[in-house]
């Protein structure tokens, strides 16, 4: 029970009871309630201010954990990035440029993307620039290894079409040396053995007994092998490919067939004195797209420096050739 509260009324000198208003009361009371929701409020604030729920707390390490997968991720593509940088530099300092391709441009190989925005989905978080940023250095990075997985399949057909290359262009002597009498005569001007004048050898004549062997100078397909062609007499045309032809001429006998694929250092014919010929040699010519040129440039590939040297300076002579 509530305590009854008196004062002292001096105009009656006595005691009586303190009546409060109704209205009175309704202030206490609004006021209280008004002081309690305040108090409420602060608390709730406050407490969301300097204390987390369990579930604030969750997302609060779920997101740091973001945050830290994000970091690792970019370190990782740091890593990445370096790796695949090497690889660019050797792929146009060294396999391109051996190769003789052009080296992929730098615009090329880190080229963004233009358009749309393609982060937008990305925008209007905490860490949208961090998000952002990850996912367009990521799709860089994975266009640049796009650009360079087709650069390495591109140097594989190089360096197959290069070995193919290598493999048929002719770059060995047609009569091994321990066969043969002498150099009888180079290419250049030569005087005829028939009408001694001076005149142009478009190739090289290797001295040698009849029925010597004589080798494919590099792979190929053999394209003639006859008599019809005018001073030459029994002779073999090989087409290598790539623009290059071999010829061996004033041959005793064949040992291949017309569109016969051989293999450099194959056995095709033997040496001998058919057709124009002064006395048993091969005459062995080159042709590049047509035009005859030099086959002293082609014997890297079974002749020592001295040996070549020793060759170079004989087929120099400006002295009588055989045919």
């Amino acid at each position: 029970m509530a305590k009854v509260k008196y004062y002292y009324d001096s105009e009656t000198l006595s005691y009586q009871k303190i009546r409060r208003k109704k209205r009175t009361t309704l202030k206490y009371i609004m006021a209280f309630l008004l002081a309690s929701a305040l108090f409420g409020f602060f608390i709730v604030v406050a407490g969301s201010y300097f204390f987390e729920s369990p579930k604030e707390r969750e997302l609060s390490r779920e997101l740091e954990n973001m945050q830290l997968q994000y970091d690792l991720l970019n370190k990782r593509m740091d890593d990445a990035i370096a790796v695949l940088e090497n690889i660019e530099e050797r792929d146009n300092a060294i396999y391109r440029l051996y190769f003789e391709a052009n080296p992929i441009p730098e615009e090329q190989r880190r080229a963004g993307f233009g358009g749309i925005n393609r982060y937008k989905q990305f925008e209007g978080f905490d860490n949208s620039t961090l998000i952002k940023e990850s996912n367009k250095r990521l799709d860089i990075l994975e266009k640049a290894i796009v650009v360079q997985s087709k650069s390495l399949d591109e140097i594989a057909i190089l360096a197959e079409d290069k070995e193919k290359f290598l493999e048929a262009i002719p770059a060995i002597q047609p009569v091994n040396n321990e066969d043969l009498t002498r150099m009888a005569s180079g290419y250049g001007y030569r005087t005829d053995p028939f009408t001694k004048v001076r005149k142009f050898h478009y190739g090289m004549d290797f001295t040698a007994p009849r029925g010597t062997p004589v080798y494919a100078s590099g792979d190929g397909v053999v394209k003639r092998a006859d008599n019809s062609s005018s001073g030459y007499g029994n002779h073999i045309r090989i087409d290598h490919g790539y623009g290059y032809v071999s010829l061996y001429a004033h041959l005793y006998k064949y040992n291949v067939r017309v569109n016969q694929r051989v293999k450099r250092g194959d056995l095709i014919g033997f040496v001998g004195s058919t057709g124009r010929s002064e006395a048993p040699h091969l005459h062995y010519e080159i042709f590049k797209d047509g035009e005859r040129i030099n086959p002293i440039n082609f014997y890297y590939g079974n002749l020592s420096a001295e040996e070549f040297s020793d060759l170079l300076q004989k087929a120099s002579l400006e002295n009588q050739s055989l045919d």
